[in-house]
């Protein structure tokens, strides 16, 4: 089995909700790892994550522990970045054996054709933020913001990380004007795939795009939908997770 899950924003609003959470994500990890082959963590599994060359943001410890757990065991771990976690570097890679994706990309399980990504930034529109994106990409952003001290830098970030979150909190369906959706299917004009799986928009989707069945899957998130997406090998389903 192959599991896919994104954004759990692990952080926010507080300590004490944020670990109710982060107990949850845990407990359906380890209800998982008897079936899981594979884990595809789609971004944003962090509300914020900076990496300076000797420290990690406080917390966490019982999802990576989980997850180092996991990865000890065989199952195969994959992380995308997100428009919160984007400054995820070689710390997790080393401790947990997982491999970071930066860009979508594109795979064959079981001969289906898979596009996999976060979902920041594709689409029409949102130029501002595609900007920004670049900026804080940019070896050299990264490099200044290493200067800064961890308590001020951290301070910082989850400043701008809440009010990024709250001028981008639509958790509202857009119909035709969906822009992974209308992204998914520019794709489609240039080769098939039979999934479309992201992240980001927060909303638990599965959209038809053609008359052959591709699909677009948005996983939600696990603040308030726990939805996931399970492939067995022959079919994708998303599903909710209900303990």
């Amino acid at each position: 089995m192959i599991y896919f899950l994104s954004d759990f924003h692990l952080g926010v609003p507080d300590h004490a909700t944020s670990l109710i959470r982060e107990k949850k994500i845990v407990a359906f990890l380890d209800s998982i790892k008897q079936t899981a082959s594979e884990i595809y963590l789609m971004g944003d599994m962090f509300d914020f994550w900076f990496e300076y060359k000797k420290v990690v943001p406080k917390g966490y410890v019982r999802l990576l522990g989980k997850l180092a757990e996991l990865g000890d065991s065989g199952i195969q771990l994959h992380y995308f970045t997100g428009n919160h976690d984007m400054w995820v570097f070689d710390y997790l890679p080393k401790e947990i054996n997982l491999k970071i994706y930066r860009t979508p990309i594109t795979k064959e399980i079981n001969g289906k054709k898979f596009y996999l990504g976060h979902g920041d930034g594709l689409g029409p529109g949102d130029y501002g933020y595609k900007f920004i994106k670049k900026v804080f990409a940019s070896k050299l952003c990264q490099w200044l913001f290493a200067r800064i001290h961890p308590n001020l830098g951290i301070a910082i970030a989850e400043f701008w990380s809440g009010k990024s979150r709250a001028l981008k909190d639509d958790r509202h369906f857009h119909g035709e004007k969906e822009w992974l959706v209308i992204y998914s299917k520019e794709i489609l004009q240039k080769e098939y795939f039979d999934y479309f799986i992201f992240g980001h928009r927060h909303l638990p989707l599965d959209i038809i795009l053609n008359e052959k069945g591709s699909r677009y899957i948005n996983l939600g998130e696990w603040f308030s939908h726990y939805t996931y997406a399970i492939f067995d090998g022959k079919e994708l389903e998303l599903k909710y997770y209900k303990p």
